[in-house]
């Protein structure tokens, strides 16, 4: 069995990650010789090389491209390790993050109340970073909209938010009392990257199987706002909350769709006290909100 150095294994994914020795060694705030000395020591334990110098800086071999996901994986994991063990040992701190459109100070609030010398802490987090913030110990805890992967996390549902169409204010649909989807069967929807993303938020396939329009992608929040306003599309969101819309976009409710979910989910292997009172008190003090 070979005892893999973690120090080596850092020191190998800055250089592949950096595709340059001098930058990597600069990154590391170590000389550029020693950084050399350590990578072949740790091919000299794998007995594989796993860098080559190239004209532009330096590339993985075959074997290097094979180690690399492995090494970032086993360093997220040594990684969790250490601070899933601080978090017991010391069970006095959380950060609880959230996502756009979501409020979680009720429950902060109450737990800070009840727990008076911990340290609770908030931070928004961006959407596109949501699924791997509790991977990479960013927070212990988040609120957030689904759909989100549960399978290394305890999902839990918190409430549930009406579905609303986000269109034009010169829109044929705009001023409804509400809309369906056969109101805008033939209707653009804005899309992301996120095939999951794309199917829960745009019903995508429609309850009949038909596969729902295509349209414009967007990055951001403030991107798909954009492409609405200008025409090029109709978004499906969930109700905001009072002054969230731009004033050239406006919200109708969707009817005959199943709400949208705001749920709480933390690390499934977390045993930390502030984390299983934050879910208690999520449950009672996180709602959907009022009209």
């Amino acid at each position: 069995m070979t005892d893999l150095d973690l120090r080596l294994v850092r020191y190998f994914t800055a250089v592949a990650e950096h595709r340059h020795f001098g930058r990597a060694a600069d990154a590391l705030h170590i000389t550029q010789p020693s950084l050399s000395r350590q990578i072949r020591r740790l091919e000299q334990q794998l007995g594989a090389r796993l860098l080559e110098r190239t004209p532009q800086g330096s590339g993985l071999t075959e074997a290097g491209e094979v180690f690399l996901p492995r090494a970032k994986a086993l360093l997220r994991s040594a990684a969790q390790a250490a601070s899933l063990t601080r978090a017991a040992a010391e069970p006095s701190r959380i950060t609880v993050g959230y996502t756009a459109g979501l409020i979680v100070t009720p429950a902060v609030r109450e737990l800070r109340a009840r727990f008076p010398d911990a340290d609770v802490r908030t931070a928004h987090i961006d959407w596109g970073e949501r699924t791997t913030v509790l991977s990479e110990l960013k927070v212990d805890a988040l609120v957030t909209r689904l759909p989100f992967p549960a399978d290394e996390a305890q999902v839990t549902v918190l409430y549930g938010e009406p579905r609303v169409l986000v269109l034009p204010v010169g829109h044929r649909l705009a001023g409804k009392e509400s809309v369906t989807l056969d109101d805008i069967a033939d209707e653009p929807l804005v899309r992301v990257a996120d095939p999951v993303w794309n199917a829960y938020w745009r019903i995508d396939p429609r309850p009949d199987g038909r596969p729902a329009p295509g349209g414009p992608l967007a990055d951001a929040l403030e991107d798909k706002f954009e492409l609405v306003a200008s025409g090029q599309a109709l978004a499906i969101t969930a109700l905001p909350r009072a002054g969230a819309l731009r004033p050239d976009v406006t919200a109708v409710p969707l009817h005959g769709v199943e709400p949208a979910h705001v749920v709480l989910a933390t690390r499934a292997e977390d045993r930390s006290r502030l984390v299983a009172a934050f879910r208690k008190v999520a449950r009672t003090f996180l709602r959907a909100p009022g009209p």
